[in-house]
């Protein structure tokens, strides 16, 4: 079955970089659109970041355009968000998530999730 390892979190200062990065097995990766999803303690999980097959295209939460970038690398079979420019907000866990389709991932309706990763911005 289709697994995601998220890894990378870590605690970070205000201002900060961090990498995250998502393992896949089980699926044939490049046919798979890929996206990052957060959670914050209280609140409901938010879409972050989604790529499609290749690549090519890449969107992104309003909150986060413009720091954080979103890559793949289908030889490696594994995706990565570049967060940079934390701020405290960005503090979550972070969870990896597959689907065939990109707009499933758009709208949060994804078939598969990762376990998620601690991203803890202190200021």
């Amino acid at each position: 079955q289709v697994q995601l390892v998220e890894s990378g979190g870590g605690l970070v200062q205000a201002g900060g970089s961090l990498r995250l990065s998502c393992a896949a097995s089980g699926l044939t990766f490049s046919t798979y659109a890929m996206g990052w999803f957060r959670q914050a303690p209280g609140k409901e999980r938010e879409f972050v970041a989604a790529i499609s097959r290749g690549g090519t295209y890449t969107y992104y939460a309003y909150s986060v355009k413009g720091r954080f970038t979103m890559s793949r690398d289908n030889a490696k079979n594994t995706v990565y968000l570049q967060m940079n420019s934390a701020k405290p907000e960005d503090t979550a866990v972070y969870y990896c998530a597959a689907d065939a389709r990109i707009a499933t991932i758009q709208a949060g309706l994804c078939g598969s999730w990762g376990q998620g990763t601690q991203v803890t911005v202190s200021s």
